[in-house]
């Protein structure tokens, strides 16, 4: 009787090292390979380049393969419990770290049917993250990049978005992350902030930047960065041409979504609240501009997401849940909430009421104002989104003005050189800077 062994896999970036491991699992016996799917991979680290049809598709195509099968979790007993393999061949990299802890559930699993590990010695000269370092260094296109947000909301049960104003702070967001309780935590994607790229021209925040004078900011980030884009599209425009303008143009540069706001006139930050005057469109004056944009775009991939300000305008839940439902039957690919209170209450009352609706889309929520709540407790009232709308231009702003006050105390900048990069760390600070 032929024997089978389980071989699993991310197989995103293939490479001699899993060559060398299915190699090795020939010897043993048939080779069913379970493909980690996105679900999987993304509950630990980064979303893989490649969606899980892609990856599997490639692995079936590998010399000594006998079947893939999919792995819904890093955990590999639900797949060896059904297959009960004679073998499980795995790299030797697994001993610590997160995976360490499933290394252990596989061979106790395996001694239940008297399964054997087989581990390959790691393949030196191979390393996944100088791969994806160097992919990262080549960039990606629009399609890749704009399709990214959807498979995010797919695989992840909360997507979180770092306000970028420029160049800089789009490297910041590509690249900041940390290691906690063995898995890495980064940034999902990028949000183009009215407020802040106003703001960083000494602008009010009342679409005083035109759309045109965005486009030189996008595309600076869009040069540097490989991570989804949601853009600021405050009210979407005066009218409804503008908005269909708007789309075509998000669309064809890669952007993964746009956000507008159902208000009208003059426009007046949110986090004033109702101490200036805010107006709201009709649900149907706003539900038209929705259609029309849905309408002017190409693909599928590219989402317009309704920013509804019923708990801005002290309208109220009620009044919010009608349009939310309005806004979906136009054709909205996502809701925003916001709320200038600092009580989290209201907001979650919304997605109380907002789960109940028929039809339901992504719920996407920015804490600037009630920033106690943590991204979990947002998570399981159902929202999907986290912005963190302006958290990088608050920070920089302030470490700023003590550089120059510093400066003007001392009338010398030695002082400064502890709580500034040295100059050198700038010189190489951009990717092939020394170049």
């Amino acid at each position: 009787m032929t024997k089978t062994v389980y071989v699993g896999m991310s197989a995103d970036l293939i490479h001699p090292g899993h060559l060398n491991i299915i190699n090795n699992a020939v010897k043993y016996g048939e080779v069913i390979v379970g493909v980690l799917t996105d679900e999987a991979i993304a509950s630990y680290k980064r979303l893989p380049y490649m969606n899980f049809e892609q990856r599997k598709l490639v692995v079936e195509g590998l010399r000594g393969v006998t079947k893939v099968v999919a792995q819904e979790s890093l955990d590999y007993v639900p797949n060896l419990e059904k297959i009960k393999p004679n073998f499980v061949v795995h790299g030797d990299d697994w001993k610590t770290g997160i995976q360490s802890e499933t290394r252990q559930r596989v061979i106790d699993t395996l001694a239940k049917w008297g399964g054997q590990l087989i581990e390959i010695p790691y393949t030196d000269g191979i390393s996944s993250t100088a791969l994806i370092k160097a992919l990262k260094e080549i960039g990606t296109t629009p399609e890749i990049r704009q399709n990214r947000l959807r498979r995010l909301l797919s695989a992840k049960k909360s997507v979180r978005m770092m306000e970028a104003h420029n160049g800089l702070t789009g490297l910041i967001v590509e690249n900041a992350k940390i290691t906690k309780n063995n898995t890495t935590v980064e940034f999902d994607g990028m949000w183009l902030s009215s407020l802040t790229e106003s703001t960083v021209r000494g602008r009010p925040d009342i679409e005083a930047v035109d759309f045109s004078s965005r486009m030189t900011t996008l595309n600076d980030i869009l040069e540097v960065t490989t991570k989804p884009i949601i853009f600021d599209g405050d009210t979407g425009g005066k009218n409804v041409e503008n908005f269909v303008f708007m789309v075509k143009t998000m669309e064809r540069l890669g952007v993964s979504a746009v956000i507008i706001e159902d208000k009208v006139g003059l426009k007046q930050n949110s986090l004033f609240g109702t101490s200036v005057q805010q107006t709201q469109a009709t649900p149907e004056e706003f539900a038209r501009k929705i259609r029309a944009g849905k309408k002017a775009q190409v693909g599928h991939a590219f989402m317009v997401i309704a920013r509804i300000e019923s708990l801005i305008a002290g309208a109220g839940v009620a009044d919010a849940i009608l349009r939310a439902k309005t806004y979906i039957e136009a054709g909205a690919d996502g809701i925003m909430i916001h709320s200038a209170k600092k009580d989290p209450k209201e907001i979650f009352d919304f997605c109380d009421a907002y789960k109940k609706l028929e039809k339901v889309v992504p719920l996407v929520v920015v804490p600037s104002s009630f920033n106690s709540v943590y991204e979990k407790d947002l998570a399981e009232r159902g929202v999907n989104i986290v912005i963190y709308a302006n958290q990088l231009l608050r920070g920089a702003y302030p470490a700023m003005m003590r550089v120059a006050n510093t400066i003007l105390e001392n009338e010398r900048a030695l002082e400064c050189d502890d709580t500034i990069m040295p100059i050198k760390e700038i010189l190489t600070l951009i990717p092939n800077a020394e170049a």
